[in-house]
């Protein structure tokens, strides 16, 4: 995990607030599916109880666990893909791009009723790119 100091978008140099920002690593440990650390940041350790922290880390893990996991349709969503030379998903989205759109709206459910009150934003890891949850700390501007 690492803090970056990082700014709002479109503000100019000399006024831009600064916020801090913890980032949570994919874990590699059980291979390359997405799956996400849910050890507890000390950064966020005056913000957040450790449990509510861990319940969503292992959430969003078990979405992306659904997402990754191999079945009957998804297989036949594979086959019928290729008969179709792919044109099939100008019509329908894949099963993973489903899960996706669960995570999404999990993740702005929980900065909705949790995060948000807390002075606390969580990024969904789509927007980077699977590699970290980025989770940002509002009202506090960054530390150097």
């Amino acid at each position: 995990m690492a803090n970056v100091r990082m700014s709002q978008p479109g503000t100019p140099a000399t006024t831009q607030p600064n916020y801090m920002k913890v980032f949570i690593q994919r874990d590699y440990s059980e291979g390359t599916s997405v799956k996400f650390q849910n050890r507890f940041p000390p950064e966020l350790e005056s913000r957040i109880d450790r449990h509510t922290f861990e319940s969503t880390m292992n959430k969003l893990n078990e979405y992306f666990a659904e997402a990754e996991k191999g079945s009957c349709s998804t297989y036949c969503e594979g086959c019928l893909a290729c008969i179709t030379a792919y044109l099939i998903y100008i019509c329908t989205e894949t099963h993973y791009e489903k899960c996706l759109r669960k995570v999404s709206k999990y993740i702005a459910m929980q900065n909705e009723r949790v995060y948000n009150p807390k002075g606390l934003q969580i990024t969904d890891p789509v927007y980077r790119g699977l590699r970290v949850i980025e989770i940002s700390i509002l009202d506090r501007p960054g530390r150097t």
